[in-house]
């Protein structure tokens, strides 16, 4: 039996922190750079995202990372672990990428870690991937999501034709988790707050979406956050507005409950599937 081949590892690159910069209480953007960006090629997606390494610091593991190999020689507790973010913005020409972070104090992994980042810190990442670009034919543009979303639909919006026509609803917890975004002027940014309502239980961005008056012409749409709410627009998108499936990219950035490990798992069970596989 012919032994299966396996799947190369992906190009690593390692940066270093420039500088931080808090963009309201709950989110951090970082400006990433450094020597190691000489070797970054970007593509043109506006949902450009990298899977950025987290390693224990207690062991001391120099990047980049060989996985295959720390597998033979590490518990799988010790084993660095990824996590995935949009890249926010892209300057070779200055030397910098910005990645957002949602931040929640102490909860989870990545957040606290860019809250406290310090210039000359190390961040390692693989990518980018990404498949999203708006539609220069569309009629206009729909864009929907959650914090998560905000750093690829503010790119997507940013990249649209000076005439392009379109709306936005962004999910956040409050007026103080809203942000700037350059755009069209024929496009509309509705932000919808949750209030006290925990981030991944709150229906106000589906509502949002479900009752708005939808437009004539052909439309391009982008939505991604938590996944069960994706799943309710995913309906309002195919069963409600009976869209094309190459009218929409949708996906669930993340999920109410479930550690990073166990969503991406679950990406390959009923539970996890935004679409069925052959949509």
């Amino acid at each position: 039996m012919t032994e299966q081949r396996k799947r190369p590892p992906k190009p690593q690159t390692v940066l270093e922190v420039l500088r931080r910069e808090a963009l309201t209480p709950h989110m951090v953007r970082l400006y990433v750079g450094g020597e190691g960006l000489a070797g970054f090629t970007p593509n043109e997606s506006t949902d450009a995202y990298v899977k950025i390494f987290f390693a224990k610091p207690e062991l001391g593991l120099e990047p980049p990372y060989d996985v295959a190999a720390l597998r033979e020689t590490l518990d799988p507790e010790d084993l660095p672990v990824t996590r995935t973010y949009t890249l926010r913005e892209i300057d070779l020409d200055e030397g910098w990428i910005s990645i957002d972070f949602v931040v929640h104090g102490e909860e989870g992994l990545a957040g606290p870690w860019a809250a406290s980042a310090r210039p000359g810190d190390r961040i390692v990442f693989a990518g980018p991937g990404g498949g999203y670009r708006p539609d220069p034919d569309a009629d206009w543009h729909l864009f929907a999501g959650d914090e998560s979303a905000i750093p690829a639909i503010a790119a997507g919006i940013e990249a649209l034709d000076e005439d392009a026509s379109g709306i936005a609803f962004i999910e956040v917890g409050g007026p103080e988790d809203e942000q700037p975004i350059a755009k069209p002027e024929g496009v509309e940014i509705r932000w919808t707050h949750r209030g006290e309502a925990e981030a991944g239980v709150s229906t106000a961005l589906v509502d949002a979406v479900r009752a708005f008056e939808w437009r004539e012409g052909r439309v391009h749409v982008f939505a991604h956050g938590e996944r069960e709410a994706i799943k309710a627009l995913r309906d309002v998108f195919f069963k409600q507005h009976g869209l094309e499936r190459k009218q929409v990219s949708i996906s669930g950035y993340w999920a109410y409950g479930r550690t990073e490990e166990r969503f991406q798992a679950e990406k390959r069970t009923p539970i996890g599937q935004i679409l069925p596989p052959e949509a």
